[in-house]
């Protein structure tokens, strides 16, 4: 072979690991020529340091040659060149040996992967940042709760956790439009980041909603803290298109210590203490205390009553029309949610329905409900003779997993038609959680005759993967892409990608959260295949398609 000419960089030494030859690669990526670096001691040339911890590594050639361990290729290897400079690399090494089996010499393989090493940690940033505002997103703020309930129970440490709910944000929303509360968004951002240690976890927990995580805090400092938060806020002014608006924050404070029962029990101590915080007028802080009023704490109390009103059909099922961008198509498709209306008789988002029947386990009851309903309504068109539309229901990690939810939707869908319109989908986040189970389930469906969908489709690092284990027909790409294809060329190009993706494997797109025109040009010059959202099509209450 001639290592003049190959790709990678080549360094050899004889038995005392003094160098014998570097190509031209190796000659490049070190900075040292080959005539200067001959004879020289392999540590003199290649100079190698952990890039996290910046310590030394063991030279692979010198392991050769004593014929140790590591001399495999290395995950975090940093060569520090002969100017000083760092480049990211990939290195193996052997040994070389005589025909009787003496080590004579060794061979060490490496080349440059400062670009790959770059995308990778773009890639691992993305999965565990919120896009918008920077700040943990919701999967990785869990994962630091989980870690800071397992200290604080073994009692290694104490936390207190802030949940934050902006008040009048969707005022913000209404009069000046998604860019300006995106604006506002990143703004409360910086005022969090301003008011709390580095060492301190901030996650964006939902539309309007962020969690701070606070280590070794006592509830009194946290209520301070949270209180400078809550004033901060409350003098913030948006000034946007000649409109001054203002916005505040109710905060809910709950001690975390070695008493903590669990991750769920925070929370639920997390969202009573914010709602606690609304009721006595909004923009305040309020403590959680276990022993204070039960009535102060009303959403702990929402359990029994979703799980009753799922029984005994108290529930509202709501539809948002999915439309084919391409004229012609006779595909009529929509997309089912539950909504439940609360004590001033207002409906109750099904962001947050979701949210407080996942917390509290009763998840499971509300698919139930939804599903049953939904095979009602298609059975009741299929008498009438009616054409029968395609449903898109979400399925919850929860209900896949549990087998009597399973075994309840394979006994109902009995008839090929019912089947052919019923699109079950579940998300990536739920995928995850177990994937096995969800696979086994999903291919059932399918040989049943349903249809298939894949939603919030580009959230996660894991969405390719997927493709490869279920067998989907629907692409549901996520909501917090679609918003920002206008403004943002990488989330466009995610939403090409994806796109052009679908059409290759012959599995349409939907893109959700199409709530402006300009999103929607964008949308239909990318080539979706449909669209969703509040500029196509508001939700509806699904008699509206028992009347058609």
């Amino acid at each position: 072979m001639n290592l003049q000419s190959i790709g990678d960089a080549v360094i050899t030494t004889d038995a005392a690991g003094r160098i014998e030859y570097l190509n031209p690669v190796a000659e490049k990526l070190t900075g040292w020529a080959h005539d200067e670096a001959r004879g020289r001691l392999v540590a003199d040339v290649l100079n190698l340091v952990n890039e996290i911890t910046r310590d030394p590594i063991d030279n692979p050639l010198l392991n050769a040659l004593q014929r140790q361990e590591g001399g495999g290729a290395g995950d975090h290897s940093v060569l520090i060149t002969r100017g000083g400079q760092e480049v990211a690399i990939q290195e193996c090494a052997g040994s070389i040996c005589d025909t009787q089996g003496r080590v004579i010499g060794t061979v060490v393989v490496f080349h440059d992967v400062t670009k790959e090493r770059r995308l990778k940690r773009a890639l691992s940033y993305q999965a565990r940042h919120d896009p918008l505002t920077g700040l943990l997103n919701s999967r990785e703020f869990d994962n630091r709760l989980i870690a800071a309930v397992s200290g604080a129970q073994s009692g290694e440490t104490s936390y207190a956790l802030l949940y934050l709910d902006l008040d009048r944000f969707k005022v913000i929303n209404d009069t000046c439009g998604h860019h300006a509360g995106d604006h506002v968004l990143r703004d409360v951002t910086a005022v969090l980041q301003a008011r709390v240690r580095a060492s301190d976890a901030i996650g964006r927990l939902g539309g309007d909603e962020f969690g701070v995580l606070l280590e070794r805090c006592t509830p009194e400092q946290a209520t301070h803290i949270a209180d400078g938060i809550r004033q901060a806020i409350r003098d913030y002014r948006l000034e946007w298109s000649g409109t001054r608006l203002s916005i505040g924050a109710s905060i809910g404070v709950v001690e975390i210590g070695a008493s903590t029962e669990s991750v769920a029990a925070v929370m639920r101590a997390a969202d009573a203490a914010c709602y606690a915080a609304k009721d006595d007028g909004r923009d305040r802080v309020h403590l959680y205390e276990a022993a204070g009023d039960p009535a102060r704490y009303r959403e702990t109390q929402w359990a029994p009553r979703i799980e009753r009103a799922a029984q005994k059909n108290w529930l509202e099922l709501f539809l948002q029309p999915i439309l084919p961008v391409a004229a012609g198509s006779q595909t009529t498709f929509y997309e089912l949610s539950a909504r439940l209306r609360d004590d001033d008789n207002r409906l109750v988002s099904p962001a947050e329905l979701i949210r407080t029947s996942d917390r509290h386990n009763v998840l499971v009851s509300v698919d139930r409900w939804i599903v049953s309903r939904t095979l009602e309504l298609l059975e009741e068109r299929r008498q009438r003779s009616q054409a029968l539309p395609l449903l898109a229901v979400s399925l919850s990690a929860a209900s896949v997993n549990e087998r009597t939810f399973s075994d309840f939707i394979l006994q109902n869908i009995t008839q090929p038609d019912i089947a052919a319109a019923l699109c079950f989908e579940v998300t990536e986040s739920e995928v995850a959680r177990s994937l096995a189970n969800t696979t086994a389930f999903m291919r059932e469906l399918k040989s049943r005759g349903c249809r298939l969908g894949l939603n919030d489709f580009g959230s996660g690092l894991g969405s390719l993967s997927y493709l490869k284990s279920l067998p989907v027909d629907f692409l549901r790409i996520d909501g917090s892409l679609v918003g920002h294809v206008v403004q943002h060329p990488v989330d466009r190009g995610l939403v090409e990608a994806i796109s052009r993706i679908g059409k290759s494997l012959g599995i349409a797109t939907v893109a959700k959260g199409v709530d402006n025109d300009e999103v929607m040009r964008e949308i239909a010059g990318i080539g979706v295949d449909f669209v969703q959202g509040q500029v196509v099509a508001s939700c509806v209450p699904a008699v509206e398609l028992a009347r058609t």
